[in-house]
């Protein structure tokens, strides 16, 4: 690896850069804490900018209330992994023995879900299936082997469809030791509602504290549906009883703010690379909606999907990398055309979007910034179909499988709230899918909603696309852990039985998930330890 190799430091504010012989941090030790909120007054202060990697095997994640300040003029509550969001970046390599202590500072019990990362299913951060969630002022520790290689991220899994919604999440990277990159970026892309409210799977409920302008939601709320007699609406502490709400209200043109890294348009920090330099750049997507993003200017290869690798990827150029939540894709590119070129989202609503664009700058150019137009919807969108080259797969459509599971993906109304289904069933009555370690198991996703996306993400397993629509993929293999399924498609996917426990299989859309698109896989031949304690409020969706 060249000596002169720089890792990303994902920022609240800011994107900075530090050497690759920089010295481990551990529990937060030499970070930079004059940019850091350090003040317990959630509503005393705004994050700004924060040192905020960790590069070491055992770090103290503290989940806390803070304020952000997304643009100049535009601040927001959230809630926070050591005062940022995103939270720090967990950078580690393949070996480590990596130990994360999370303590819980917030009035909301929480927990954290190692996204695409095969951790042992008592680390997967499930509560109610692997874990009790952590309650306000106690530490929960993880620990889990860094044995692959990738890009991952990590969130709430506690009701998180409001927990991620208010920006509990953060990136966790698995170096490569055969990886070789002059600069290395993570971007983390999400949206965020000014307009106030707080998400309740799908429903906004307005917040009486005059200091509280909500993130993230839908405006149309049934309050006639809300049991208020189980809501605390004291300051931002908020008890909702969930079963009574109605799901209509799932809205999401509500969502207004578009940002990476936490920040908004002029406020996101550019991209700094050398003429030269052979530039990587991590794409998460952390919220509910899918974000096509063009890299302008510059030829490049799309290396891996969802932390896996891409087999022999052909360069492309002027193509919309298509990222639906949950997703992640790695791309790079050779810094051969020096001057000041736009990272952006390209899609329909054109107020937003012009938001979400990372400027690449060159150091030493004084060139102005390219005149893109992101409105312009008419670039092909990327197809992992056929893209890269076959090499040997782990599945193919013609071997034989020890079961064929269909999940059958919906949108419908049930007792007068709108549902999202797996096989006309919401959770927890959808059907498990059942299995044995050494099983070789082929899931059809169908998605017979009407307008509705469903990126589908299985916990602790990577699975292979084998087809879509029936058309085989005939480029290189490719293993996801989440992948979306739009209105009208079908999908053949395989996975091997090779992690028993109890893990999830649902719907990343999470307003999706709170509203019954869940299923689980359970081993038969798995006997977990974990038994809930009947007094922690687990809500695992």
């Amino acid at each position: 690896m060249k000596t002169a190799i720089l890792k990303t430091l994902v920022v609240a504010s800011s994107i900075a850069i530090i050497a690759t012989g920089c010295a481990k941090v551990n529990n937060m030790e030499g970070m930079d804490h004059s940019k850091m909120n350090t003040t317990p007054d959630s509503n005393a202060v705004k994050l700004t900018s924060a040192m905020n990697v960790v590069d070491g095997k055992e770090v103290t994640i503290t989940a806390q209330e803070s304020n952000l300040e997304v643009s100049k003029g535009t601040t927001l509550p959230v809630w926070t992994f050591n005062n940022s969001v995103p939270g720090p970046q967990i950078r580690v390599k393949v070996g480590d023995t990596v130990k994360i202590n999370l303590k819980n500072e917030m009035k909301q019990p929480v927990s954290i879900h190692w996204h695409g990362y095969p951790v042992p299913n008592n680390m997967d951060g499930i509560p109610g299936v692997t874990q009790d969630a952590v309650e306000p002022g106690k530490t929960f520790t993880y620990e889990f082997k860094a044995t692959t290689p990738g890009t991952y991220w990590y969130h709430s899994h506690q009701d998180s469809v409001n927990q991620v919604d208010k920006g509990l999440y953060g990136s966790l990277i698995v170096e490569d030791p055969k990886d070789d990159f002059d600069k290395d970026y993570t971007l983390i892309l999400d949206e965020w509602m000014s307009s106030g409210g707080m998400n309740m799977g799908g429903k906004t409920e307005e917040s009486t504290s005059t200091n509280m302008e909500m993130t993230h939601d839908s405006s149309n709320m049934d309050m006639g549906n809300m049991d208020h007699g189980n809501m605390d609406m004291s300051g931002s502490d908020m008890n909702v009883d969930h079963s009574s709400m109605d799901m209509s209200g799932h809205d999401m043109s509500m969502y207004d703010i578009y940002t990476i890294n936490g920040k908004s348009g002029n406020s996101i920090d550019p991209l700094l690379v050398k003429e030269g330099d052979k530039v990587r750049i991590r794409l998460i997507n952390a919220g509910f909606i899918t974000h096509q993003m063009h890299l302008h200017g510059h030829d490049f290869k799309v290396i891996a999907t969802d932390g896996q690798p891409v087999n022999d990827p052909a360069v492309i150029q002027n193509q919309l990398l298509s990222i639906a939540p949950g997703e992640r894709y790695d791309i790079e590119f050779t810094a051969d055309n020096p001057g000041s070129w736009f990272l952006e989202e390209h899609g329909k609503a054109s107020s937003k979007i012009q938001n979400m664009k990372a400027v690449i700058q060159y150091e030493g150019s004084d060139a102005k910034t390219d005149k893109s137009n992101a409105s312009d919807t008419t670039l092909p969108l990327f197809d992992l179909e056929q893209y890269g080259k076959m090499s040997k797969a782990k599945f193919s459509l013609s071997q034989k499988f020890d079961q064929v599971v269909t999940l059958n993906l919906n949108t419908e109304m049930k007792n007068g709230e709108m549902a999202y289904t797996i096989n006309g069933k919401v959770f927890p009555d959808t059907d498990k899918i059942n299995v044995k370690k050494g099983d070789k198991v082929k899931v059809i996703f169908v998605n017979k909603s009407n307008s509705d996306d469903h990126p589908m993400h299985l916990h602790g397993h990577f699975f292979q696309v084998l087809s879509k629509n029936g058309q085989l993929f005939q480029g290189s293999p490719i293993m996801k852990d989440t992948l979306n399924v739009k209105p009208g498609e079908t999908y053949e996917v395989a996975f091997e039985a090779d992690s028993p426990g109890d893990w999830m299989f649902h719907c990343h859309d999470l307003h999706h998930a709170a509203a019954g698109m869940v299923t689980d896989v359970m081993y038969s031949d798995y006997q977990s330890s974990y038994i809930p304690d009947p007094n922690v409020e687990n809500i695992p969706e």
